[in-house]
């Protein structure tokens, strides 16, 4: 690979944030991803011109650095075994599920865990030739969690910061990682390492004490050579001006008002969007409604459920079966309650555009986001922000970060089927005036929260982070 570009802020992700696409003739182009990350940094990478490292998607393939919509990115390449045992074996065979309480149970395999020390090293080592000298460079996600220490020992000059997306586990769970120290000694190059919430950030620093044995002193860890690392929360969030706007724009209105036409224009519209994964409470949340329908506390006439399923990881043992478990459960529920023209859950096994998750927003009077873990759930904030009517209720997983958050939204212990329903019920029955409410109250606080305030917080935090080094110029 030729020489890469070099910039004075650098973000370090699995993935760059463009995916290829296939014109019509043949012909192929980079088209910005979806999700908040990416709407919130794209702008801060422009302002300072910026570089975004990360796979491009395809295995087995070097791609030179190139620009997209003023965006200067450069790809690490992987090889066929290294998707299959650094992402799909160590990242998502073994940190996610571990990670997430142990919902499916983590496998440890030493041959995953050499993959990710060597993918880890390319990201660190492409992340030191394109920093300039006193650069900040953001780490972003579990995949990644060895970079900090590494790139700080090529390069003790610069500022780093590292974020995880997604929880981080208790104190006796992470215990059972038998590389715990070396993930740990990874976080601790960075000079800040964010969380979801303030639980996650305390389980770090209490680990860091307990197994590494540095000296903490509440959000920060005190290292031999003198440098100081703070752990700190920053709850992510999203655009929330822009879901409002596109769903006022008259187009997405029409389309939801056809949903549920097309839904045979039901009393309550309950949705489920998510990806298909296991710790989503997917089953806990079908099975709820179908029971609710089959006692008849509410009738088929008056509520129907719609559940969208964006295709995940489909290489992955696991999900392979939770997809055929998920067909079979709603076939079930279909089969035993439903009836010729009317059937109670819609099942899409498929991704749609934004302006068709708006619609389904505005369509949808009440929002079902029950994970059994969830470092945040951004889904519950869309829907919040399409809600410009302060209309609809939001039932919401105690186990989300989001519900930290969102204190108006009907909460739920999403291992409590009979408590499920009951919930369900309830938010089905409650008076406009109170469902108003507590909309009105969540909206003001997605409004004020947004991704661009996220982003902000971290990198001042990490701008005033103190280091042994010398103070560098922020990202503004």
């Amino acid at each position: 690979m030729s020489n890469p570009p070099t910039a004075a802020f650098v973000v370090v992700a699995n993935r760059l944030p463009v995916d290829r696409v296939t014109l019509p003739g043949g012909r192929t182009a980079w088209r910005t991803s979806p999700g908040g990350l990416v709407s919130a940094l794209k702008p801060v990478l422009q302002r300072n011109e910026g570089a975004w490292i990360g796979w491009h998607g395809a295995p087995a393939e070097e791609l030179e650095p190139f620009v997209d919509d003023g965006l200067e990115l450069v790809p690490v390449p992987l090889t066929h075994s290294e998707v299959e045992e650094y992402y799909e074996g160590f990242s998502n065979g073994t940190l996610w599920p571990l990670y997430h309480d142990v919902v499916a149970p983590p496998e440890f395999h030493r041959e995953w865990w050499e993959a990710y020390v060597r993918v880890n090293r390319r990201f660190a080592q492409r992340a030191a030739d394109v920093a300039e000298r006193g650069g900040v460079v953001w780490v972003q996600d579990y995949q990644l969690q060895l970079v900090p220490a590494m790139l700080r020992e090529m390069r003790p000059d610069l500022r780093i910061g590292f974020f995880l997306h997604i929880p981080f586990p208790p104190t006796e769970l992470f215990q059972q990682m038998p590389w715990r120290r070396q993930i740990l000694e990874g976080l601790l190059g960075a000079d800040l390492v964010g969380f979801q919430h303030q639980g996650a950030s305390q389980n770090f620093v209490r680990l860091v004490r307990q197994r590494v044995g540095h000296k903490t002193h509440r959000d920060t860890v005190y290292l031999p050579d003198g440098r100081l690392v703070t752990a700190g929360s920053f709850p992510i969030s999203i655009d929330a001006e822009s879901f409002e706007k596109l769903a006022r724009d008259p187009a997405t209105e029409q389309r939801a008002d056809e949903i549920r036409e097309e839904l045979g224009a039901p009393k309550h519209v309950l949705l489920g969007i998510d990806r298909l994964d296991y710790t989503k409470g997917l089953r806990q949340r079908l099975r709820a409604f179908g029971e609710l329908l089959a006692e008849g506390s509410i009738d088929l006439d008056d509520a129907v459920f719609v559940q969208v399923a964006t295709p995940s990881r489909e290489r992955v043992d696991q999900y392979k079966v939770l997809r055929d478990d998920i067909d079979r459960l709603v076939g079930r529920i279909n089969g035993d309650v439903g009836r010729i023209g009317r059937v109670p859950i819609t099942y899409l096994h498929s991704s749609y555009p934004k302006a068709e998750m708006a619609a389904l927003y505005r369509a949808a009077d009440i929002m079902v986001v029950t994970p059994l873990r969830d470092g945040m759930n951004l889904v519950a904030k869309e829907y919040v922000a399409c809600r410009y009517d302060d209309q609809g209720a939001l039932v919401l997983s105690e186990f989300a970060g989001a519900a930290d958050e969102l204190k108006q939204a009907y909460r739920v212990n999403p291992y409590d089927i009979n408590g499920m329903k009951a919930t369900l019920l309830q938010a089905m029955e409650s008076p406009d005036r109170e469902k108003s409410r507590r909309m009105r109250s969540m909206r003001k606080y997605v409004s004020e929260h947004d991704i661009d305030r996220w982003a902000k917080s971290f990198l001042d935090r990490l701008a005033g982070s103190e280091t042994h080094h010398d103070k560098h110029p922020r990202p503004v």
